[in-house]
């Protein structure tokens, strides 16, 4: 774990929520949280990009509003104490974005932010996406809004979907991923919510119980999901030549690449215990993912 020195510039913050602010409930991870709340009888304003696309959650309500829309934004986080914020889709103004989004959130009240970042989010991070979240992060850090940031490894739920006919294709070596489940990072994420005040200025690294090869997420997922899967190492080059006919931006094929070669370089190796220490148990592994992944066997 970092810690990084809240910058309150005088603001003070109670010890709970207040007004609880949630983005993404349309998505893997923020409805994961939003449900989350519900569950437990924490009222919640979701913020969407189309009204009728919010879940329908008892004690939520909805508020439209867009990443990149600071007037929209501004209204829907009106009286808003505390926020959750999904990072954004992956997008060429994506840093833009969610620069429009932290300053919306001042010019509206907030009072503390939490933000979903990645672990090894740096100016020169092998995984290139992660300078997205490294701008953000210093963005904040500047603002002196209060905040806690959440840096994910990668998603053990997002692992399945890099196979393509049961082969999961990339230069990532013999290198080790602490990938960490999404139900975790959302249970670690309602935590902080629930005690804003205690995480503030705080950046808390979220990965798995260990880090495993791509060889051996192909093999547990053989056995769990009783199909053929295995990992195929590929060079650089071949890496690039294999998605070019996505027809993708330079940007993004640079993504999907360096996302195996974080992996080669071991940026995404260390195991961290904050989720045990935050959302009070232990993180679950890859074959556990895959059993709650699965679909409920016909009767």
């Amino acid at each position: 774990m970092s810690t990084t020195p809240a910058r309150e510039a005088g603001r003070s913050h109670a010890p709970g929520p207040g007004v609880l602010a949630v983005t993404g409930s349309t998505g893997e991870l923020g409805g994961r949280v939003a449900r989350r709340l519900a569950d437990a009888g924490v009222p919640q304003r979701l913020l969407v990009r189309a009204a009728d696309r919010a879940p329908k959650l008892p004690g939520a309500t909805a508020a439209v509003a867009d990443y990149g829309d600071a007037d929209a934004l501004r209204a829907a986080l009106s009286g808003v104490d505390t926020v959750f914020m999904v990072s954004a889709a992956e997008e060429a103004d994506r840093v833009t974005r969610h620069l429009t989004f932290v300053d919306a959130a001042i010019a509206a009240g907030v009072k503390h932010l939490v933000y979903t970042s990645f672990v090894s989010a740096a100016p020169d991070s092998t995984f290139t996406l992660a300078h997205h979240h490294y701008a953000t992060e210093q963005h904040l850090h500047a603002s002196g809004l209060s905040h806690t940031i959440l840096r994910d490894n990668l998603y053990l739920d997002f692992l399945p979907s890099l196979a393509v006919d049961g082969v999961i294709r990339g230069p990532a070596g013999e290198g080790r991923v602490a990938a960490v489940a999404r139900d975790d990072v959302a249970d670690v994420a309602v935590a902080v919510l629930g005690e804003p005040g205690r995480h503030a200025g705080q950046t808390y690294d979220l990965t798995g119980p260990f880090a495993i090869t791509l060889e051996e997420a192909a093999a547990t997922m053989t056995a769990v999901l009783n199909r053929p899967y295995r990992y195929e190492q590929e060079t650089l080059q071949e890496a690039y030549a294999s998605r070019a006919h996505y027809g993708a931006p330079a940007w993004q094929v640079d993504g999907w690449v360096s996302t195996y070669t974080a992996i080669a370089h071991g940026d995404l190796a260390e195991v961290s215990d904050r989720v045990e220490r935050i959302a009070g148990h232990p993180p679950i592994d890859f074959a556990e993912v895959l059993r709650r992944l699965a679909p409920e066997p016909e009767v």
